[in-house]
């Protein structure tokens, strides 16, 4: 695999192409789960601006656990309902949230995050974990990152093995 290397546009919808690009290379070429989520939260946080935290949490024994991220240390467990990652867990639905002081039951692991996008990611139509975005900047996510991070998390469902995960 070549090395991702960041680019330069103005155009949001070309970058995420670019990342889904990139991506789609990482996961059509291993099979192993968490070597994958582990390289997808790593090409967010690099290619992403204005981020602090990306990673993933996965539903075991009716809780979320984190996974692979980049970012400061996180809160290792999250309840269905509560927190942005937990609503979207519970209302099976993408969370874009402008600023997190302002959401209700919102579980802080990094004070310096303002903003956060969550979304589930789902296997045989079930959701069985999250892709976490987090931003120290107020508003720092818009409707067009939650159309790229979409298809991000769609090739994610479609080329992660998620048979091989032991709690699914």
């Amino acid at each position: 695999m070549k090395p991702i290397k960041p680019i330069v546009t103005e155009d949001p919808k070309k970058l995420y192409d670019y990342i889904n690009l990139k991506i789609t290379g990482f996961l059509s070429e291993e099979s192993d789960w968490l070597a994958n989520f582990s390289n997808v939260s790593a090409i967010l946080k690099l290619l992403l601006s204005d981020i602090n935290w990306a990673g993933f949490y996965f539903l075991k024994n009716e809780e979320l656990v984190l996974g692979p991220f980049q970012g400061l240390p996180a809160c290792t467990r999250l309840k269905i309902g509560k927190g942005v990652c937990g609503t979207a867990v519970e209302e099976d639905k993408i969370q874009l949230v402008e600023d997190v002081n302002k959401f209700p039951g919102h579980v802080a692991c990094d004070e310096a995050s303002n903003s956060e996008i969550v979304l589930p990611i789902h296997y045989k139509d079930k959701v069985i974990g999250v892709l976490d975005i987090d931003s120290p900047k107020i508003g720092r996510f818009k409707e067009i990152d939650m159309e790229g991070l979409r298809k991000i998390v769609y090739s994610i469902e479609q080329y992660i093995d998620f048979k091989n995960m032991e709690f699914i």
